[in-house]
C-alpha cells in the first residue's frame, strides 16, 4: 500500500511505551532496530480506512508483553522512500481510525524537518 498523510502531534504517550525493554528487544528482534521512543502520527483520508483495517485484521506481527500493556501489531514500513521503519497498531489506543504510527530508529520531525500539516508517504 503506498498513501500520502499529514503530520500530526499526537498525545505523546508513545514515549513511555516505547522505552519499556519487552517492546524495544522484540522491535530490534523483528526489525533490526531500537525504536526512537516515540511515533509520528500520520492522517490518513477516510477512504484508505478499510484497506488499512483489512491490512491490520490480517497481520500476524505481534507483541505479547504482560498483562499490564497491551499487545502491539507491526507491519514494515518506509516513509518518504528514505526512513525504514514500521507502522504500529497498538491494541489500547485513544487515536481515531484514520491515525496511524510510524516508528524509526531515529526523531523523524527532526530527520526530515517535518512540522504539523506537512505531507508525508508511508508504503507498506
Amino acid at each position: 500500500m503506498n498513501i500520502d498523510g499529514e503530520v500530526t502531534t499526537g498525545l505523546g504517550k508513545a514515549a513511555f511505551f516505547l522505552s519499556q525493554d519487552f517492546y524495544t528487544k522484540e522491535f530490534e528482534k523483528n526489525l533490526g532496530f531500537v525504536p526512537y521512543p516515540g511515533t509520528l502520527n500520520i492522517v490518513v483520508g477516510e477512504q484508505h480506512l478499510d484497506e488499512i483495517n483489512k491490512i491490520k485484521d490480517e497481520c500476524e506481527n505481534l507483541i505479547k508483553p504482560d498483562a499490564k500493556f497491551g499487545a502491539v501489531k507491526f507491519i514494515e514500513a518506509v516513509l518518504n522512500d528514505k526512513i525504514k521503519g514500521a507502522i504500529v497498531f497498538p491494541a489500547k489506543t485513544t487515536h481515531e481510525e484514520n491515525y496511524l504510527e510510524f516508528i524509526s530508529e531515529c526523531r523523524l520531525r527532526d530527520e526530515l524537518g517535518l512540522d504539523d500539516g506537512d505531507t508525508v508517504n508511508v508504503q507498506f
